[in-house]
């Protein structure tokens, strides 16, 4: 591709560079200028235009974006994503429903190292999305690029953007004694706006006393789709009351403790082909904590490991809540 300058009679068929405003009217930057264009800013005595030109190959901003944006979307409806019409070289990917945003980095990564002119941008990993979420954005950065590096680009990134939706539709909650009522509602109703925001339902909230044997029982029973269990008292050790419960019901416990604050305290596990998933204090609050992550990849169907819980220190120091009881860092004295 040309850019720059050119005498107004040689720019028919190229893209104009800048808007111009003539005969009373916009040429809006982007425009491919017409004979008739042509005719009217020479009419005004316009001696020369800032224009691009396309060179043999070249690909232009708009159908060089749909392309990209087809191949890292293949099949939308899978993807759960919707592609916007291509404008000024853009294109944008939006969730179709709520999930969490699947992104294989190493390929977007090379898909922006291939050519400056050809960008995406997208969420984090394993971001939480709901329905019209903008998930990412194909942005040509110039008017045209190489079909070359287009096609290499298509190449590298073919699939890379996807949402998983979330696969479970419901969660029954045990709270436990001692908590007061207010701490259960609070508790009950921060848990509710977390299944609600994945397009999930509280099905059942039991409260029973703070026992192995009481809690085991619940998990028995409790409705839903997933098990959460919120304690009166933090569960502080792998065989505290929690946890030591989930296999006394015949379940399993993958681990306890994360590297995420809020959300230290967190363990999950299995009973039959339930996820459970014992909740620490702090998800009493609406505010963003390492449960989040937890529910967020578990209601969506994919498998927390070991490895997957200790990636998450990286970005798991979150904004301090300032009524903790014991900040992390208490705040110089003036």
């Amino acid at each position: 591709m040309r850019f720059g300058p050119v005498p107004v009679a040689e720019a028919a068929g190229a893209v104009l560079a800048h808007s111009v405003v003539t005969g009373g009217r916009k040429l809006g930057k982007g425009r491919v200028l017409t004979p008739a264009d042509i005719a009217v800013l020479a009419a005004e005595g316009r001696a020369e235009v800032t224009v691009a030109r396309l060179d043999p190959g070249d690909i232009g901003e708009d159908a060089a974006a749909a392309r990209l944006a087809a191949a890292l979307v293949p099949d939308p409806v899978a993807a759960g994503l919707k592609l916007s019409a291509p404008h000024a070289g853009r294109v944008n990917l939006n969730a179709v429903g709520p999930g969490i945003a699947e992104i294989n980095t190493a390929a977007i990564h090379a898909l922006n190292r291939i050519d400056p002119a050809l960008t995406l941008a997208v969420l984090a990993p394993f971001t939480r999305v709901g329905a019209g979420t903008l998930v990412g954005t194909v942005k040509v950065i110039t008017y045209a690029v190489a079909g070359d590096a287009l096609d290499d680009a298509c190449r590298v990134a073919r699939g890379a953007v996807r949402v998983r939706p979330v696969a479970l539709r419901s969660a029954g909650l045990i709270l436990t004694e001692p908590g007061g009522a207010k701490l259960a509602e609070k508790g009950r109703n921060a848990v509710a706006a977390r299944l609600r925001a994945l397009g999930m339902e509280l099905a059942e909230v039991v409260t029973v006393p703070h026992d192995v044997a009481a809690v085991a029982t619940a998990l028995g029973s409790v409705a839903g789709d997933m098990a959460l269990i919120l304690t009166g008292a933090a569960t502080s050790d792998l065989h505290d009351v929690a946890p030591e419960a989930v296999r006394r019901a015949g379940g399993t416990v993958v681990r306890f403790g994360m590297p995420v604050d809020p959300g230290n305290l967190l363990f999950h596990g299995r009973l039959g082909d339930r996820p459970v998933i014992g909740l620490p204090g702090c998800a009493r609050s609406p505010a963003l904590n390492g449960a989040d992550w937890v529910l967020e990849r578990l209601a969506c169907g994919l498998a927390v490991t070991d490895d997957d819980i200790a990636a998450m220190g990286v970005g798991g120091l979150l904004k301090e809540i300032l009524i903790r009881p014991q900040p992390r860092e208490r705040r110089a004295q003036r």
